[in-house]
């Protein structure tokens, strides 16, 4: 179904690949094994336990670490990867699971059209109701990457086989910039303990870095800095930006984003103006 010979379609329940892919109605495509579980909880949680709605995650590259990485070990790290992936996806009950298997360098050249002929299937064989992926603004540029070739994939589909909504969320930088006007809010307030658990699968990638703390922290620190004076509505929030207009149309992904900060721009000048400044 893919092209890299090394992709793969995990379905923890047993149901036949297709079966698991036809069922999806929330559709979760990150850069890579974790990032599911950092930006798209709000999908993974409304799916959870949830008869007739259903996660599929889609991880795009191998995890296998810098270029400079020795090829046995790029191997093995992506294999760990791979697995504590399918950990996550067995432990939040997703429809389904699937590794795309590329490089971050195949991603980020623009020329390499088989990610995009890869996410044009998975799009037709899912047929998702919203779909999260990387925000344009994300500090990653192999995050970015991913959120550009999904958004030329949908492009490529008729118009009645778009998703309606895309929803580009947080990683390697927080989406709390957003004025209020362009910011949508996930709330993610239930199984604070699974939210938890499915971070803290990815034994490989803690060592370094305290990811289960820190993405718990910031779904806090959002709910509670959310509005300055009124009390607080959720006890965790995840934000995005709405990509659906660029899947909608023939907007240019850089203008779109310069206009957002340019909101923001226009948002913070004017309170100081107003203030005296």
């Amino acid at each position: 179904m893919f092209a890299r010979p090394g992709s793969a379609i995990f379905v923890p329940d047993g149901v036949a690949p297709s079966e698991a892919l036809a069922r999806t109605t929330h559709l979760g495509i990150g850069a890579h094994a974790d990032d599911l579980e950092i930006m798209a909880i709000h999908g993974i949680l409304a799916c959870y336990e949830q008869a007739e709605r259903w996660f599929c995650g889609a991880v795009v590259t191998d995890g296998a670490g810098s270029p400079g990485t020795a090829e046995q070990a790029r191997a093995a790290l992506s294999d760990v990867r791979r697995r504590e992936q399918e950990r996550a996806a067995t432990l939040g009950r997703y429809g389904a699971q699937i590794f795309l298997d590329y490089s971050s360098a195949d991603v980020k050249e623009p020329r390499d059209d088989r990610v995009v002929t890869d996410l044009v299937a998975l799009l037709r064989a899912t047929r998702p109701e919203v779909v999260y992926t990387h925000a344009l603004s994300d500090a990653h540029e192999t995050h970015v990457a991913v959120a550009l070739r999904l958004i030329a994939a949908c492009r490529a589909l008729p118009s009645t086989e778009r998703p309606d909504r895309v929803l580009g969320c947080e990683v390697w930088r927080d989406l709390d910039w957003l004025s209020p006007v362009d910011k949508i809010c996930l709330a993610v307030d239930d199984r604070p303990e699974l939210q938890a658990e499915l971070l803290d699968v990815f034994t490989s990638q803690l060592s370094a870095k305290n990811f289960v703390a820190a993405a718990l922290g910031r779904r806090a620190a959002h709910a509670a800095f959310s509005e300055s004076h009124a009390s607080d509505r959720h006890r965790g929030v995840v934000w995005a930006m709405d990509l659906s207009p660029l899947v909608a149309g023939t907007a240019d992904a850089t203008e779109y984003t310069r206009e957002l900060v340019r909101r923001l721009e226009d948002d913070v000048l004017a309170r100081i103006r107003r203030l005296g400044g």
